[in-house]
């Protein structure tokens, strides 16, 4: 009996499945805004994000325009929806908002139901949730006009 493993036609879709950047949808040139950085944050995924844009994180100080936001938040981090109105400043039209938050039953954990609030409040539109690490979730929200660019 011949056992077939599925192969990817090229190396770019296997690291699709296997980095979680490249999952969601971070590509190499883009400038990566990051918001909320602590102590607690995924390493490996930050580690992840700057191999698949090639690129380091920018930090909050950072006042040029970005191609996407990386929003590390937790429930006491204060008000979500200002926080992502916030991050809109920050980015492109178009851009999207990576917004990180602990998964159900970790210290900081947010309500799926007021990321959904939060976002429609700020103009935004969820376009992917995935699990990102052992201890965060993420949620990719589009800005209007890329949420019409992908209809």
């Amino acid at each position: 009996m011949i056992r077939r493993q599925p192969v990817s036609a090229t190396a770019d879709h296997a690291e699709e499945r296997t980095n979680p950047a490249a999952r969601l949808g971070f590509q190499p040139g883009q400038v990566v805004q990051e918001i909320g950085y602590d102590d607690d944050v995924d390493q490996e995924l930050r580690q992840a994000i700057e191999e698949a844009v090639e690129g380091d994180l920018m930090d909050e100080e950072y006042d040029d325009v970005a191609d996407a936001v990386v929003l590390w938040f937790r429930d006491d981090d204060g008000d979500l929806t200002d926080a992502l109105v916030d991050a809109t400043t920050y980015i492109e039209e178009g851009g999207a908002i990576l917004l990180l938050t602990p998964k159900t039953g970790r210290s900081g954990y947010v309500e799926p139901s007021d990321i959904s609030e939060a976002a429609t409040t700020a103009g935004l539109t969820a376009a992917k949730s995935v699990s990102v690490g052992k201890d965060w979730s993420g949620s990719r929200l589009a800005t209007p006009k890329a949420a019409k660019s992908k209809r």
